[in-house]
């Protein structure tokens, strides 16, 4: 078996891993952003590359705290932030910042939770002409969210208030559905409005259209099973491969996915400041070599050098990979490490997983090699400001800081979408009342 280490295209290497890296200046909605890269060059961008997105869209209440309070207590915030937030409005807002054109479908209420939605949506480049808005009614309501954040031990809670009522699939018209299609190159959804991303599903299917279909698989969700059975990628949380086919380890619950969805090229799980483990299917090849999946994804962690702080990627020939008591499948095995950042620089990784699922689409879309893709994936994640007082915006799209950049002429941005409150706990004193 032979196993290679790798970064971005275009570095320069020694040993077999990246060693220098440079600083691009892309031009990005009107503005030049400087960005840190292990790379000097991303893929030349065909024309009319579109990814079409179904999914949530919210308004992020962002409230840093000292810390949380007690119960019947009263604190003061250190800072709050309106903003956009979900899976959906933040991967689509990603793919617009790389280069690429964005369609979002998803509902919105006529209030001003749902204009302020629309509005960060369209200056980042997204389309949502395929949007359903609503009237405002007292019983419409765009989705919200309140996020509280504790700084020093880096914790968050969520409190979500759904948006009502919720979409419904005949809400989208056929020939908006039609029109929504046309040109998309991948369809993207993040099972939170499953019943129109089913839909949408079912009509690439009949229609033979040849629009690869990704699923964001956070957790297991009413409607998920059936949309896993359409995806030719997913992206999972760490928890979610065991948690949906109780297999015994990540490495066997990878194999058990790609056994269980024979539509699925490629299943990646991503585990925070450990990276990702990614299993690639192999239909041309068939190797005679037979190894636990277990066994080869650690030998590949002991191939990582932990010096670097950039990330790498090290990955495997193809081999008959074996889950015990499961079965085998002829894949090649991907290990991608993270950026390494100082935990007293980082304030805040909400929405990392969604730029992460950004920059997959963008590299699947101009068919960057997975060597390569894990590696930026990994790199268009947050930035950090350690000059400006609180958390910065916490869905951060990417091209502006490769990696994890810090820059005070790199504005802060703006994730969006359905309301939901974060509360970050910060340094500082923490106020007396309310």
């Amino acid at each position: 078996m032979m196993i290679s280490v790798a970064a971005l295209p275009g570095a320069t290497f020694k040993n077999s891993v990246i060693t220098s890296s440079a600083f691009v200046t892309r031009k990005i909605a009107g503005e030049n952003f400087r960005t840190k890269m292990s790379s000097v060059s991303l893929p030349p961008l065909p024309d009319n590359l579109t990814v079409l997105g179904c999914g949530a869209a919210v308004v992020d209440l962002l409230a840093a705290v000292a810390a949380y309070p007690e119960p019947d207590d009263k604190i003061r915030t250190t800072s709050l932030k309106v903003q956009g937030g979900g899976n959906a409005g933040n991967a689509s807002t990603c793919v617009a910042r790389l280069g690429l054109k964005s369609r979002l479908i998803s509902k919105v209420a006529d209030d001003a939770q749902g204009r302020s939605i629309l509005e960060e949506l369209q200056a980042d480049g997204v389309d949502t002409s395929f949007f359903v808005r609503f009237p405002r009614r007292e019983i419409h309501r765009s989705l919200i969210s309140l996020l509280t954040t504790k700084r020093e031990v880096k914790t968050r809670t969520c409190i979500h208030t759904p948006g009502y009522p919720p979409m419904r699939p005949e809400e989208l018209s056929g020939s908006s559905l039609s029109s929504a299609l046309d040109g998309a190159r991948l369809f993207y959804s993040d099972v939170r409005l499953h019943e129109t991303a089913l839909v949408i599903a079912q009509e690439i299917q009949a229609t033979r259209k040849n629009i690869p279909i990704l699923v964001d698989a956070e957790k297991k969700r009413e409607g998920l099973d059936d949309l896993l059975n359409f995806s030719d990628y997913v992206v999972c949380s760490a928890t979610f491969p065991q948690v949906w086919t109780e297999a015994p380890s990540i490495g066997s619950a990878l194999v058990s996915m790609l056994l269980r969805l024979p539509k699925l090229k490629f299943v990646i799980v991503t585990l925070g400041e450990d990276g990702c483990i990614m299993l690639e299917r192999s239909v041309n090849e068939s190797p005679e070599e037979e190894m636990d999946v277990d066994s080869l994804v650690e030998s590949l962690k002991q191939r990582k050098q932990d010096d670097i702080a950039i990330p790498t990627c090290v990955s495997s020939t193809v081999t008959k990979v074996r889950a015990n008591g499961i079965g085998t499948v002829n894949a090649r095995v991907f290990v991608g490490t993270a950026e390494k950042i100082p935990p007293s620089e980082v304030i805040d990784t909400t929405g990392a997983g969604d730029a992460f699922i950004g920059a997959v689409l963008y590299a699947i879309c101009t068919n960057m090699p997975p060597e390569n893709m894990l590696p930026f994936a990994a790199q268009v994640l947050l930035a950090v400001e350690p000059w400006a007082p609180g958390p910065v915006s916490h869905a951060a799209p990417i091209l502006d800081w490769l990696p994890f950049y810090r820059s005070e002429d790199v504005p802060v941005l703006h994730d969006f979408c359905n309301t939901s409150v974060f509360i970050l706990e910060v340094s500082g004193e923490e106020g007396s009342g309310m």
